[in-house]
Parts: C-alpha cells; structure tokens; sequence
C-alpha cells in the first residue's frame, strides 16, 4: 500500500484526550473516523511535533503540529463484473440502486462473484475511493438474495462513516411490501395473546422480540426469549385479497437478519413464496381463484420487496427519500390474488 503525508495543527482549546483532540481537528475531507484515528496512533502513524506518539488519553497543546501517515487505498481483490444495475440516485459519496430478485449483496464462499459489490466496483471505476483502506463500496445494510428493491451503498469513507451512523442509531427510513399468509387483525385474539405482539394506534401490528440463530438451524434466524439481539417491525395492512392474503407495509426500526420474514411467520402470517419461514400454509381456493393459489404456491421466492428508503445525506445534509414499485413478479400475483 502506498502511503500519503497529512499534516494540520490542533486548534484552541483541545479536548483533553489526543484522540478527541484529532478526531475534532483533522480535515473533513481526510475522512478519518476516531476509531480509525486510534488505530493509526496504535500503529505508530501519528507524529506530535516529530515525535511519534501513540498514547490516545495524552493531552496535547493547541497549535501543535501534527503530521498523520495515511495508506492510499489499494484496488480491490473482488474483481469488478459488467453486471447491469439500475441506479436510483448517485453523487461522489454514495448510490442507490434497486436491486433485481436473485441478485446476492456482497461475495461469500458460496457466491464469490456475481454480486452487488462486483457490480459495483465495475460501474464506479476511479469514482471509488478508499473505504477502509480498499478501493471498493461501503455496505452497510443488506437485503436478501431473493428480496429486491433500495439498497444504499457509501463511495467514500466519509460516506461509509456517516451511513453506518445512521443505521446504527436506527435513524433511517425502511419500508418494505409484502404479501402474507391470511390478514394481521386486531380482532385476533391469537395475535393480542402473542408474547411481544401489539397494536397501536391506526390498527399497526407491532412485533417486538428478540432474535437469535435457531438453536438447531444456524442458517435460520428465530425468536428468543433470551439472550439475542432486540428487533422491532412494525406493520400495516394495505390490501386484503378476500381474507386469505394480504398486501402489508412493514417498517423496521432495527435491522436483524431476516427480521420481517421470521417476524411475520412468528405472527402466523408468513409471506408467501418464503421457502425458509413460510411454513406449510396453503391459500384456499374456496377464498381465491384457482390460479391465484396456484401462483402463490409456485412464487419462487419471498414475496417481500424494499419499496422506500429515506435517510439524512451522510455529507451534505439533505434530506434523501427514494421510493421503488412493485417489481412485475409481485405485481402479476397481486393482480391474480384481486382476480
């Protein structure tokens, strides 16, 4: 890796600790987290007026200068692939695509290739900077390989930094459509009795548990009642199909693995088509038309699609909100399940 030279000076007044103190005063456009700060302090990276220094509780004094060996990013080992992505919105710091059904985030054992993330680097080329060190985009949510629909990707650290904020204090805007098994209802008395099920104003099912690994299949996530991570969905019905299905809006206010579709069949409304959490449940054709059924039961994949993405610019500011329809799969099953 190929190295660059920063150099500025502590302004008036630093903080008492030194890694306060350059996380306050290093340039905006050197993109340089506290968290990556303290690392190069750890590695010997930063020197306090010539002299290496690598204590982050050190205090340090206002107009000293401080000179930070930053790595040039290295081009990727994932190689870029001329895959066709259809781009919502794009700037010098960060992209939203929609992505198709069938189409896998990032490279894992099983799909080395093929992904988002090699989509990615092809498209942007020279437009990626260093994101941790590597020329390659900031993932910071993923959707499942069979869910389509907005996803969001960093082009810069600074970027990937503000992204990664955000998600983690929850503060961005998600909202997926899916159709499920049958009609959430507040005149359920199943549903009311459901530990860590309720309703809230408006007739919105709130779902909230904690998830885990299924103690018995690792792929799989499930509900716990201990130990887990803390998930929160929140739904409501858009359309009824004659009380056998539904057309739902669910919004998420944390982000698990799988969440909505192990929270939804957790309810007893699992989405159609879901191989994984659907469960066993058959559409009635006393309830709909044959071939609606018949096109439920053969819907290659869940039937749940991230429909809006709403999120304050990591580096601008602005208010971003990107909205996605209905892909034509679900779109033709929806119209059979109105028949």
């Amino acid at each position: 890796m190929d190295h660059q030279l920063l150099s500025f000076h502590i302004a008036d007044d630093p903080p008492s600790r030194l890694d306060k103190a350059l996380a306050r005063d290093v340039p905006e456009e050197a993109a340089l987290s506290r968290s990556r700060l303290a690392k190069l302090l750890d590695e010997g990276a930063v020197r306090i007026n010539g002299v290496v220094a690598r204590d982050a509780k050190a205090r340090v004094a206002a107009g000293a200068l401080v000179e930070v060996t930053v790595g040039v990013a290295d081009e990727s080992h994932i190689r870029g692939q001329d895959i066709p992505l259809n781009v919502v919105f794009e700037d010098d710091d960060l992209i939203v695509i929609d992505k198709p059904a069938g189409m896998v985030v990032h490279p894992a054992p099983g799909t080395p290739d093929g992904t988002v993330v090699n989509a990615l680097i092809h498209y942007c080329g020279d437009r990626l900077s260093g994101v941790g060190g590597m020329k390659r985009p900031g993932i910071v949510h993923r959707i499942d390989k069979d869910t389509s629909g907005l996803l969001v990707a960093a082009k810069t650290d600074r970027a990937h930094h503000g992204l990664a904020a955000l998600f983690e204090a929850h503060d961005i805007e998600r909202h997926y459509l899916a159709l499920t098994h049958g009609v959430p209802s507040a005149a359920d008395p199943r549903l009311r009795g459901l530990r860590g099920v309720n309703f809230e104003s408006g007739a919105i099912l709130k779902i909230q548990t904690r998830l885990d690994r299924h103690r018995i299949d690792r792929q799989k996530q499930a509900v716990v009642q201990e130990g887990g991570r803390h998930a929160v969905t929140r739904v409501r019905v858009v359309e009824s199909f004659n009380g056998a299905a539904a057309l739902v809006d669910c919004w998420l206010e944390t982000g698990r693995t799988h969440q909505i579709r192990v929270h939804m069949a957790y309810a007893g409304h699992g989405l159609l088509g879901d191989q994984t959490y659907g469960g066993r449940k058959k559409l009635s054709t006393k309830q709909l038309a044959p071939q609606a059924v018949e096109a439920a039961e053969n819907f290659p994949r869940q039937a749940l699609h991230a429909a809006t993405l709403g999120f304050v610019h990591p580096v601008t500011g602005e208010e971003m909100r990107f909205e996605s329809p209905l892909p034509d799969d679900m779109l033709t099953l929806v119209n059979l399940l109105r028949g």
